[in-house]
């Protein structure tokens, strides 16, 4: 196979894909050429034990859990008439 078949064929499948997808292989062909980039190792991290209390931390994941996710539809209208007007 050609090597402009070859792209041509990647791209008309990426078209098919969600773009999650799309992420994901952007993803994996990143870390198959060597590009993606490199994550900070556990032992680095291991300085920021005890930084916290951990009464802090579960107040943190409570509001995590308990926030995340949920989206305030009003912020979203707020944006959209000021684009409106704006045009």
């Amino acid at each position: 196979m050609e090597k402009s078949t070859t792209i041509q064929e990647i791209v008309e499948r990426l078209d098919k894909l969600t773009p999650g997808q799309q992420r994901q292989v952007l993803d994996f062909t990143l870390e198959l050429s060597g590009e993606s980039p490199k994550g900070i190792s556990g032992k680095e991290l291991l300085e920021f034990v005890g930084l916290f209390p951990p009464e802090d931390l579960e107040e943190i994941k409570r509001a995590i859990e308990e926030d995340c996710g949920r989206v305030d539809k009003s912020h979203f209208d707020e944006v959209e008439s000021l684009q409106t007007e704006r045009w």
